[in-house]
């Protein structure tokens, strides 16, 4: 256990009990640990996330769609990173939606972040007008005409995946609209027998793009 300077203790490897809703302990800036996240293995890992926070630059009072909400860990940095920026979240399986609520509930500041259960290409068109759109998971070509469509001017949107369909989405998304699109490999040094080696995570392909 780890003391905050407000007397609170906390686990100091970063577990899901901690509560940190108001951004005094774990800070604003993005790229939260993984392990403070609860899930099922489907989260936007650490150094992934912060590369599409990066681009989807979170800024006081505005709206973030996360479609294939998964954990909710892209959603609940955004509620962070800014003040009064909030965000809805899009998830099929009723599972993970409810964890991504759960995590919301310990990480994100009170009332900024909602979520949606369904299918993204059913209940998009019905969402307020988004100033940022983060595809994790359900992206579609008619769900990314959607969400450009709705951007409000200067919005941005970042598309990420590890499938070859995902791959294709993007590659077509970047054919259409412009943007950058590139693919983000990370290696992490791990024990290999007595010495030391590099373990691949899957690459990730992300496409973005400002309107």
């Amino acid at each position: 256990m780890t003391t905050h300077r407000d007397g609170r203790e906390v686990p100091s490897s970063g577990t899901s009990l901690i509560v940190d809703r108001d951004c005094s302990l774990l800070g604003r800036a993005p790229g939260l640990p993984d392990d403070v996240f609860e899930h099922d293995g489907l989260v936007t890992k650490r150094v992934i996330r912060a590369a599409a926070l990066a681009h989807l630059r979170p800024q006081p009072g505005q709206w973030l769609w996360d479609i294939g909400v998964g954990a909710g860990s892209v959603a609940i940095e955004w509620c962070r990173g800014a003040e009064g920026a909030r965000a809805i979240g899009v998830e099929r399986r009723s599972d993970r939606a409810s964890r991504a609520i759960a995590n919301a509930e310990r990480l994100a500041p009170e009332g900024s972040f909602d979520l949606v259960v369904g299918d993204a290409a059913d209940v998009v068109a019905r969402l307020p007008r988004p100033d940022a759109v983060f595809v994790g998971g359900g992206g579609t070509i008619a769900v990314l005409e959607t969400a450009m469509e709705a951007l409000h001017p200067g919005g941005r949107i970042v598309v990420h995946g590890v499938t070859l369909e995902a791959e294709l989405l993007a590659a077509e998304a970047h054919r259409r609209w412009g943007g950058q699109l590139l693919r983000m490999q990370v290696e992490t040094a791990e024990p290999l027998g007595r010495l030391t080696g590099w373990k691949p995570a899957r690459t990730v392909i992300q496409w973005h793009q400002t309107v």
